[in-house]
């Protein structure tokens, strides 16, 4: 078999072996390995290999007996720590290292800075004690240079913690998630590029699963033992490669190599480690066109060296993303949902007329009720009424003829208890709400909800059910109670949910879950014919979720929650609704706020509510808190960051 990432090498038939092995029709070639041993009397016990500086250490070694180290190329002791250390791992930017290794004397985990131009010790800190023995750890990067640790520990444990960002370590570590790992789980890396990390199970195979702690934690196979795969006995210690990963067969002492080519994995071959009883550790790196390795023998602590020709570029890993998208961080968030599972639905603002700060979110709690937050993100108020899904806002509503001048602040949500329209009254002074009437449907399945108000004098709600019907309801008050009459009745194709109403162009914007966006005249006397906005494939991701119109002076503009990969679609909200561009809400971590993903609803101003919100304020549905782990909850992003990330205007309206 024939691999790219071998094209043009001539010179090396140990590599041409390692390029076409897969096929077994000829023994695995032998690794030429040649004994190497440290200047000074320290006594490695793993290694890592450091960026390349102009002076100072260009590795890094932990040893039971004899500390933490910085060597140069022969293996001299730059610099010292004493200590008992197992487990090594290495990231930083240019002379600057972040450490991490476990302090066995204190059964914890220590991530330290070091200089290793200047050959200075930096800031450390221990992470607390875990609930299970470490048994194995490793660094990744993200593209934000958010610096996580991956810890493994008996029985399938294992935690991802944040412990800094662009070679700092953040004033406490942070943790991220639970791990559910495989059993006997040891060793770890981690691929920066690719945002993977491979996590060995011992006697069967070699797994990966992605460094982002917003997707779901799925692991995938990358190499199992025979007669699944070409693993002899099974994976141990591992080491990223350009465009693979390397990973030790200790019992059958050989070497593997794999690429990924689109989603498969496949394997570039084998080396038998000549003279090695039992190889236990793994490094490796490209170092002047040549790939350095080294290993240890765990049966004998003897070391070896080992340096194979190797492209000048190599391609990157298929997995890293061909176009990074832009990424805004959330600057605060909500207190979480009390109930666990699927509970946090969908977002509305509310806008106090005279102090924009004292403006509200509303959300979802679709096993209770409704909550109200602060722009601080804390919780002012719960209305437990029913399984609340959508919720949307009015306000400055004139709805009582009997009181023409009277004005309502309201919002209006889908109740999936009763499969009717949930009510709520919203002081105009403290913004408090109240319960305040039921309006029947005779959807047998509730879903979405959105309001349109054509006029001061006139509302509307549009309610969906999961069966792809529409019905549009004018509201009125009548002798003190909220009162509904179906005025429109149409259908969707398939599962629809949010939707968000234009009430200035008389537009309704229509989310049909697996297809895509539409719109249609909201007027009721007008035909419901659906005009196509933006379909599913390529730029927006099923499921179609969250809706959202922000405008202001210069701008009128769509936003959609595409949930399949988590990011926020940004149109015109006019025809021909061109494309603004494409957005994720990664995580904060000075403030600690995590990313947002699985997003269901979404909210969005262009009003000045003041503080970080000058130019208005998105309100995220997440679908997964991390951070640490908990119960969902809403996450609130200010406009300006993206603005700032798809260039857009921020003139105030």
């Amino acid at each position: 078999m024939h691999s790219n990432l071998f094209k043009n090498i001539r010179a090396s038939a140990v590599l041409l072996a390692l390029a076409s092995v897969a096929c077994q029709e000829a023994a695995p070639a032998k690794l030429q390995l040649t004994p190497w041993q440290p200047a000074d009397s320290f006594r490695v016990e793993q290694l890592r290999f450091l960026p390349a500086a102009d002076r100072g250490a260009d590795r890094v070694a932990v040893s039971e007996q004899d500390g933490l180290a910085l060597l140069d190329a022969s293996g001299k002791v730059l610099a010292q720590q004493s200590g008992s250390f197992a487990g090594l791992d290495v990231r930083g930017v240019g002379p600057t290292q972040v450490i991490a290794t476990l302090d066995r004397a204190r059964r914890q985990v220590r991530v330290q800075v070091v200089d290793t131009a200047a050959l200075q010790w930096g800031e450390s800190y221990h992470l607390p004690a875990m609930d299970f023995a470490v048994e194995g750890l490793c660094l990744g990067q993200d593209a934000q240079g958010h610096l996580f640790l991956f810890l493994l520990g008996e029985e399938g444990q294992g935690a991802q913690w944040l412990v800094g960002q662009d070679a700092r370590l953040l004033p406490r570590p942070l943790p991220v998630r639970a791990l559910t790992m495989p059993p006997g789980a040891q060793f770890c890396q981690v691929n920066d590029s690719s945002g993977q990390v491979f996590v060995n199970e011992t006697g069967l195979g070699l797994w990966q699963f992605a460094v982002n702690p917003e997707t779901d934690l799925q692991r995938q196979p990358v190499a199992l033992r025979v007669p699944f795969g070409d693993l002899r006995e099974g994976a141990n210690a591992m080491a990223i490669m350009p465009g693979g990963v390397a990973v030790l067969d200790q019992d059958a002492a050989m070497l593997h190599a794999y690429q990924q080519d689109d989603a498969q994995w496949r394997t570039l071959g084998a080396l038998v480690l000549n003279a090695v009883d039992e190889p236990q550790e793994l490094a490796l790196r490209l170092h002047q066109q040549q790939l350095e390795i080294w290993l240890r023998d765990d049966e004998t602590g003897a070391q070896w060296m080992a340096r194979l020709p190797w492209p000048a570029t190599s391609p990157a890993s298929s997995q890293a993303m061909s176009h990074v998208l832009p990424t805004v961080s959330a600057v605060a968030q909500t207190d979480s949902v009390a109930h666990h599972g699927d509970a946090a639905d969908d977002p509305a603002i509310w806008m106090h007329p005279d102090d924009p700060a004292l403006s509200l979110v509303l959300g979802t709690n679709k096993q209770e009720g409704l909550l109200v937050y602060g722009l601080d993100g804390r919780l002012r108020q719960s209305l437990p009424v029913g399984r609340l899904n959508n919720v949307d806002v009015r306000s400055a509503v004139k709805l009582d003829s009997a009181q023409p001048d009277a004005l309502f602040d309201l919002a209006v949500a889908s109740n999936r208890d009763h499969n009717s329209l949930s009510v709520f009254r919203i002081d105009r002074r403290s913004g408090a709400l109240t319960a305040s009437g039921e309006i029947a449907t005779p959807l047998a399945d509730i879903y979405g909800i959105c309001l349109y108000q054509p006029s001061a004098g006139e509302l509307h709600a549009f309610v969906n059910g999961k069966d792809g019907t529409y019905l549009q309801y004018r509201l009125h008050w009548k002798n003190g109670q909220i009162h509904g009459d179906e005025v429109r009745r149409f259908v969707v194709g398939s599962q629809p949910e949010g939707c968000v109403a234009d009430d200035e162009r008389h537009r309704l914007f229509v989310g049909e879950e697996d297809t895509g966006v539409w719109w249609v005249d909201a007027r009721p006397a007008a035909p419901a014919d659906l005009q196509p906005v933006l379909k599913v494939g390529g730029t927006l991701h099923a499921d179609v979720e969250g809706l959202g119109l922000y405008r202001n002076a210069d701008l009128d503009l769509l936003v959609i929650s595409s949930q399949g990969n988590d990011s926020f679609v940004v149109l015109d909200a006019t025809p021909p609704f061109a494309l603004r561009g494409v957005f994720r809400v990664g995580l904060n971590a000075g403030l600690g706020i995590d990313g947002v993903s699985e997003t269901d609803g979404l909210e969005v101003t262009a009003a000045n509510l003041g503080g970080p919100f000058t130019a208005g304020l998105l309100v995220l549905q997440d679908g997964r808190k991390r951070l640490p782990e908990g119960t969902q909850n809403f996450k609130l992003v200010a406009w300006k960051d993206v603005a700032a990330a798809l260039g857009l205007s921020i003139s105030a309206r």
